[in-house]
């Protein structure tokens, strides 16, 4: 009997969630890229090289993801996967803390056995500094030109996400439900639930601009049901919080007092998603005063440190699936230390 193969086109590997790869050497990589170090509009970031040759497993397919920049909602990417511990450190790009999940192209990526012999380490023509030839594109591509005042200007793949991923993908496309179950990247019940919560906040913002407020579902809010509480200045906390401590993440009641009418707190957003975890305890993974702006790649320093907690993230609840899984950065005042047994 013969085994038919299926035929694919090159660097189209369909991949699921959990399925073993093998990041391509900088020479294979290299050849996928052009003159901006770009792969469908898709920047290969200096960060990146660290991973070649390495063996990770696919955290989500990067099939779609959240507009972050002009808030246009869901949007397509072609061929891209998450891969798991694979976070861009910032180290190319001023020391930006956001550790964003970075976007593998297929492309990059091979599918390999996980019970394999790992490959030897590919040996460097001496002399040859490990990366040499691809990183100096790779920093060139790294900056935009600087701004009016002679502020440095950063460029990485979350900047440019809306030319890597032009096309929007409407919530009324079902497609991607499917995509989101066969794929692994969400369960059945997960899927199903944020369907719902998309048609509800789509009904809600219809509500608010065509309806009277007596005949709106509390007041029009998305689901999740935030609402700043204070016109005027927002309070702040100290708690010099460190990393390995054990904190809890105070009721939503609690927080909505500290927020003003647009959900900022001195300028630091709290989303619905972030409601989800009101209650929980985690450890402090990091503290961060340094982030890029996606929109215009300026380096942003803040005036008090945020705290990122291990494993909470946004896990696409609220935003139709969306596999991102940003790290929410937390104010201090959001937050109560919690006293461990010595």
């Amino acid at each position: 009997m013969t085994r038919l193969q299926a035929v694919t086109e090159p660097g189209v590997l369909n991949l699921r969630v959990g399925e073993t790869v093998e990041v391509l050497s900088e020479a294979e990589i290299m050849a996928t890229l052009d003159e901006r170090g770009e792969l469908d509009e898709l920047p290969f970031m200096p960060e990146m090289l660290a991973f070649c040759g390495k063996r990770l497993t696919v955290h989500k397919v990067a099939y779609k993801l959240c507009d972050t920049i002009s808030r246009s909602g869901m949007r397509r990417m072609e061929r891209a996967v998450h891969l798991t511990g694979a976070r861009c450190d910032g180290s190319a790009h001023g020391g930006c803390q956001t550790a964003c999940l970075m976007y593998w192209k297929e492309s990059w990526l091979k599918r390999v056995d996980p019970g394999s012999p790992e490959p030897e380490p590919a040996k460097e023509p001496e002399g040859l500094a490990k990366g040499r030839a691809l990183l100096p594109i790779l920093e060139v591509a790294s900056r935009r030109e600087p701004g009016e005042d002679g502020e440095e200007r950063y460029s990485c793949q979350a900047t440019e996400l809306l030319r890597a991923a032009p096309t929007c993908l409407p919530l009324k496309d079902f497609g991607q439900y499917v995509t989101d179950v066969k794929t692994g990247n969400a369960s059945v019940f997960f899927t199903l639930r944020a369907l719902l919560v998309g048609l509800f906040n789509r009904y809600q913002e219809r509500s608010r601009r065509f309806l009277p407020s007596w005949l709106q579902i509390r007041g029009g809010l998305k689901w999740g049901f935030v609402k700043g509480r204070l016109t005027g200045a927002t309070p702040s906390m100290t708690l010099d919080l460190q990393p390995g401590e054990l904190v809890r993440i105070k009721s939503k009641e609690e927080i909505l007092k500290t927020l003003n009418q647009d959900l900022l707190n001195r300028g630091m957003g709290f989303e619905e998603e972030m409601s989800r975890y009101c209650g929980k305890t985690a450890r402090v993974l990091s503290r961060v005063d340094r982030c890029l702006d996606e929109k215009t790649g300026r380096m942003l320093t803040m005036k008090s440190s945020c705290i990122i907690l291990e494993d909470i993230v946004c896990a696409g609840a609220y935003s139709v699936s969306c596999p991102r899984q940003f790290l929410p950065f937390w104010r201090e005042i959001w937050l109560e230390r919690v006293h461990e047994p010595a």
